[in-house]
């Protein structure tokens, strides 16, 4: 498959096997570049901003924007190195430190190496700020910054360079087009070990804790639709057929998933809710996300509607049956459609399935279960380095901050003025 053998390109030999920059690539990626910082900022940032108290909208903004910041200079320094340099089979090595040898005339395939640069550190950027929805309106500042340049460092670098870089993840044939283990197992591992570490907010589940402003969030949401394309069909690396059907499938999982989770509140509570159907529009486009350049259309509406299904529910006993507070649903949406796309993409990349067949598995699998098995590897392993590492950096924060979480008055009081002494409102 010519996608996979690009990306392998990419990933080895410091990509010297390139011939010639080709123009319409280039053009693309830049664009998938900025479309997926933009769902960052604003569109994470909204999205997460209308779904807490109003007293803490800043915070979420805040922490959004801090994180986009400093990922982009550990990027710089080490990050896309480790990720993508040589190395071994678990980490690259320092060679292409604060980008050590590449040039405006460098390629990395058919587009220059700084562009590729670029638009690997935005999928850097996007992955810790979705874990701040797992610890929203109760976690310091100052931890929230430490905890999140290390374990970009030591969870997402390592990943990243597992699945993408070279190394054993990718050798196995572990089908992740743009990131169902790299981006959405691991923020949503971490995110649900960060909520049972720091434990829920004072009052939850009793005390009633509903979104400040859905109209910030939809509008938010509206972002990340849009800015997913460049997520999904830039990861191409190409403009070609692939990142075309990659778009084509990542849009029709999105609006299955809406529909379907708006049913499922419909049929369970007698009403659809806005904040329902564009939450299931983020499942569809989770849990697409690492099948979308394997599958063909009609396997893209199964993986949709059983993302609106699955996450529903995996909501549902998260905040009712186990009184978690993963305060923006972050594993249940983001971790659970990252493992189910996963194992998906093992089975709808079949091309003996009819109208619901897709492009092909891994070079030298050749059937649903030694894929499936891959895939199983590939959820499992990364998960549960991403939970034991995470449970250890909250620990060593812990320590280094005197305490990760804000004191209970502070926390009643509200981030906006005890973090950073403005408020999101003045009426």
């Amino acid at each position: 498959m010519k996608y996979i053998l690009a990306l392998c390109a990419l990933a080895f030999s410091g990509f010297a096997s390139a011939d010639s920059l080709d123009t319409g690539d280039t053009a693309w990626i830049l664009t998938s570049t900025a479309l997926v910082l933009f769902m960052t900022l604003p569109g994470l940032a909204l999205f997460y901003g209308g779904l807490v108290r109003s007293k803490n909208v800043l915070s979420v903004l805040m922490q959004c924007f801090a994180i986009a910041c400093m990922t982009s200079l550990i990027w710089l320094a080490v990050g896309y190195s480790l990720a993508f340099g040589e190395g071994n089979a678990f980490i690259g090595d320092l060679s292409k430190a604060f980008l050590n040898g590449v040039s405006k005339d460098t390629l990395a395939g058919t587009i220059p190496e700084p562009l590729f640069f670029m638009f690997q550190m935005t999928f850097a950027i996007i992955t810790p700020a979705l874990i701040v929805g797992g610890f929203a309106e109760r976690m310091k500042f100052s931890s929230v910054m430490f905890f999140s340049a290390a374990w970009v460092l030591l969870v997402y670098v390592p990943v990243c360079h597992w699945v993408w870089g070279g190394g054993w993840l990718g050798a196995m044939g572990l089908l992740d087009f743009a990131g169902g283990t790299v981006v959405h197992v691991t923020c949503g591992v971490a995110a649900l070990v960060a909520a049972l570490t720091i434990k829920n907010r004072h009052g939850y589940p009793n005390s009633s804790m509903m979104p400040h402003n859905l109209t910030m969030t939809v509008t938010g949401a509206g972002m990340l639709w849009v800015g997913w394309f460049g997520f999904n069909a830039g990861s191409a690396v190409a403009a070609n057929g692939d990142a075309a059907m990659a778009m084509t499938v990542t849009h029709i999982s999105a609006a299955a998933g809406s529909l379907a989770w708006m049913t499922m509140e419909w049929v369970k509570h007698g009403k659809p809710s806005v904040l329902g159907i564009v939450t299931g529009m983020v499942a569809g486009l989770g849990t697409i996300t690492p099948a979308s350049g394997f599958v063909g259309p009609a396997g893209a509406l199964v993986i949709g509607l059983s993302a609106g299904v699955v996450c529903f529910y995996a909501t549902m006993a998260i905040k009712q049956k186990w009184k978690i507070d993963d305060s923006l649903d972050v594993f249940p949406v983001h971790g659970v459609g990252g493992i189910l796309g996963t194992l998906f993409a093992g089975i709808f990349a079949s091309t003996e399935l009819g109208v619901f067949s897709g492009h092909g598995f891994a070079d030298g699998i050749t059937s649903i279960g030694e894929q499936l098995s891959v895939q199983a590897i590939g959820v499992v392993s990364v998960g549960i380095y991403t939970a034991i590492i995470t449970f250890v950096l909250l620990k060593l924060v812990g320590l280094l901050t005197n305490g990760i979480r804000v004191e209970k008055e502070d926390e009643i009081k509200g981030l906006d003025l005890v973090s950073h002494d403005e408020r999101g409102y003045n009426l």
